[in-house]
């Protein structure tokens, strides 16, 4: 099997560092790999609703996490799942 070869097309980060951080994921644990895209993820949706919380700062946590799950679901799909009054509900109960 031929060996994935890390693209360099717009990356600052010179070729041998690029190797050796392949070269790092290739030895690492699955679990690791899950944990590191776990904690990514959560640093993304805390440095949103930190984001959220400037624009509305008298928003509670409980608005504040209604207007995160619509920016990140999107409308269509928040509707879905939440009813368009966003308090629990499903759409079509």
């Amino acid at each position: 099997m031929a060996e994935l070869q890390p693209r360099h097309e717009k990356s600052d980060t010179p070729p041998e560092v690029m190797r050796v951080q392949y070269e790092i994921y290739r030895r690492m644990s699955s679990a690791r790999k899950f944990q590191l895209i776990f904690d990514t993820y959560e640093m993304g949706k805390d440095l949103a609703m930190a984001g959220l919380r400037m624009r509305y700062p008298r928003a509670t946590l409980k608005e504040l996490w209604r207007l995160w799950a619509r920016q990140h679901l999107g409308g269509e799909l928040y509707d879905k799942a939440y009813g368009t009054s966003g308090h629990g509900r499903k759409a079509r109960e």
